[in-house]
């Protein structure tokens, strides 16, 4: 155990840990320059195409120190973006030490610092590594100075790299083995693992990811998950070396997987203690405080034909992505779906893509909303997600909404653009200060429900891509909201139905209705779309109809003639109406939520 090192690189999006990892992969030699490619660990497609991380990966790498000594590294990859955050925290409960990843040019940002609380918060050691050192706006010493003078760091242990080049990656290796800390446990002790992720495979069932704490676990032993006493005969343990590496056994302190035959998806859960069945330990391990799901949207299969593999797709998802919640739900325009929870809209993004391209299922998604407090006026309290629950409006009392705190790091001169975009966004209490010259750290407290439709991408453009953004849940405020429904030729489309402030009732409801205008096809008669508050029509635009010149044969004679044809079809065009129903697009659905093209 004194030469293992468990360690994860956390760092704001984009400062470079998928590329150090990169680095390290090849430094020490467990694939060979034919087999490399970018952003190694990076399995899925989507986080190829993005070039952003979304599964925190394991890998296993041996190293020779410069003293001579062999070192076993287990080095955890994590994502940096907000909506991920979760993920970080499960990868950090199986680690000693950090690398805190700050990149040369931007230096610190909101997720740096969000990251490094979580990584204090696990009592791990941190070593401060600047990363990009290469490029030309490059200022390694002035960044070297904000770390030392906002987060406290010794000048001495910060590392200098760029782990594009290779420059400096060397002496990071070093620092690991000189810094931080051997894991402890002992394995004499009875088996306690953690888990910290696993995935689904359809060949061997489900893949383990965990970490031994104390004691050793090996094919034939008889394990048991200590929060429902269900008991497995591990089949294979090993090791991550980019593929699964198999070992006779894995010992305390050591990361690696595990399959023992687990059919059911839904009987692994993050953050579950693994023991020996005959001879259990005494009790479990921490785990993981539950995640907070922000964001909720239904799911619809497009034929609902596909309902079964949607259901079996996410529990099969839940598995390798344990912040997915989800519930049965149905609609009247769209069938029966799942309610699902989300971190933020880039998580319901991504669990969309993975639903689509994974299991090959199109899908229809509902309008996000977040979780509402509905006071009723007999003393209930009614905790809402869904606008299909919304009740009676005589009975509310009042309505309280989740308030986040926000904290965005951003160049002094977008200061104006910033104050306007969060006056827009219903924000309060805000105030900023500067922790290094040229730059802002400005905090602001928003509604949830108006930094959740589109307020990361406002900010990217009105920063020119500079902004950094990080929030936390900080309560929930009285606040005058109203059901918003959509209704296309007089029938309500519950699937589009939202909840919204009454100041931004109209606009959003106009929004909705040019959008619904562009994409639903024109039919044999004319159709109108309108956005309601209750009985009151708030917002209006038609769709003509289109139209059969059925006067082409008529050529001269008296006007009379014309009138009648014309006047037989406004009757068939007006029967057809009340009969006739509109076909709206999947594609109508999607251009709701897309944000605004200003």
């Amino acid at each position: 155990m004194e030469h293992i090192r468990n360690f994860s690189i956390i760092a704001h999006i984009d400062h470079g840990k998928s590329t150090l990892a990169d680095r390290m992969i090849q430094l020490c030699g467990i694939i060979t320059d034919r087999e490399f490619k970018d952003q190694l660990l990076d399995s899925m497609d989507i986080e190829r195409e993005r070039g952003i991380t979304i599964k925190s990966q394991t890998i296993c790498l041996p190293y020779r120190a410069k003293d001579g000594r062999e070192y076993i590294l287990n080095l955890v990859d994590t994502p940096g973006h907000v909506d991920f955050s979760y993920e970080v925290s499960r990868a950090l409960a199986s680690c000693e030490g950090a690398l805190l990843l700050v990149d040369a040019a931007q230096g610190i940002e909101a997720q740096t610092l969000a990251n490094l609380y979580l990584a204090m918060e696990n009592n791990l050691e941190i070593i401060p590594v600047i990363n990009k050192i290469d490029l030309p706006s490059a200022e390694p010493e002035k960044v070297a100075e904000q770390i030392e003078s906002d987060l406290g760091f010794d000048g001495a242990a910060i590392q200098f790299c760029s782990a594009k080049t290779g420059q400096g990656v060397d002496s990071v290796l070093e620092a690991i083995v000189r810094l931080l800390p051997p894991p402890s446990g002992s394995v004499d002790s009875p088996l306690q693992a953690l888990i910290f992720d696993a995935q689904y495979d359809s060949y061997r069932g489900t893949v383990i990811s965990c970490r031994i704490v104390n004691g050793e676990v090996q094919p034939g032993d008889q394990i048991m998950f200590m929060s429902n006493n269900t008991t497995y005969r591990v089949e294979e343990v090993g090791i991550f070396r980019v593929r699964r590496i198999p070992r006779k056994k894995l010992s305390a302190g050591e990361v690696g997987y595990v399959i023992a035959g687990v059919k059911t998806v839904s009987d692994t859960h993050p953050g579950e203690t693994i023991t020996h069945a005959d001879n259990p330990c005494s009790t479990p391990l921490a785990g993981f405080r539950e995640v907070q799901q922000v964001v909720f949207s239904s799911i619809y299969p497009v034929s609902t034909d596909d309902y079964e593999d949607l259901a079996t797709a996410l529990e099969k998802l839940k598995l390798n992505d344990a912040a997915l919640t989800f519930q049965k739900d149905t609609s009247a325009a769209l069938g029966f779906g799942f309610r699902c929870g989300f971190l933020g809209l880039l998580h319901l993004e991504v669990v969309q893509e993975r639903l689509e391209r994974e299991f090959d299922i199109p899908l229809v998604l509902t309008v996000p909303s977040v979780r509402y407090n509905f006071y009723l006026t007999n003393g209930q309290k009614l905790e809402v997600d869904n606008p299909a629950y919304f009740p009676d409006p005589g009975s509310i009392d009042y309505i309280e909404e989740p308030f986040i705190k926000a904290t965005i790091h951003i160049p002094e001169r977008y200061m104006g653009a910033l104050m306007t975009l969060c006056m827009e966004r219903r924000g309060e209490n805000s105030h900023h200060h500067y922790p290094v010259p040229g730059r802002i750290e400005f905090t602001c407290e928003l509604p949830l429900a108006e930094v959740i439709y589109d307020f990361y991408d406002r900010l990217k453009s009105i920063t020119q891509g500079y902004g950094s953004f990080d929030y936390e849940l900080i309560d929930y405020r009285k606040s005058d909201l109203v059901m918003l429904d959509i209704l296309v030729n007089g029938e309500v489309v519950d699937a589009l139905s939202q909840l919204v402030h009454r100041d931004r009732a109209r606009e959003r409801g106009l929004r909705a209705c040019e959008r619904l205008k562009e994409e639903i096809p024109r039919h044999m008669f004319k159709i109108a779309i309108q956005a309601a508050i209750g009985g009151t029509i708030i917002a209006r635009t038609n769709i003509s109809a289109l139209r059969k010149d059925v006067t082409a044969k008529c050529y001269g004679g008296d006007i009379s003639r014309k009138r009648k044809l014309l006047e037989k079809q406004k009757a068939g065009k007006k029967r057809m109406k009340t009969v006739g129903n509109v076909d709206i697009p999947q594609r109508a659905f999607l251009s709701i939520l897309k944000a605004d093209q200003d």
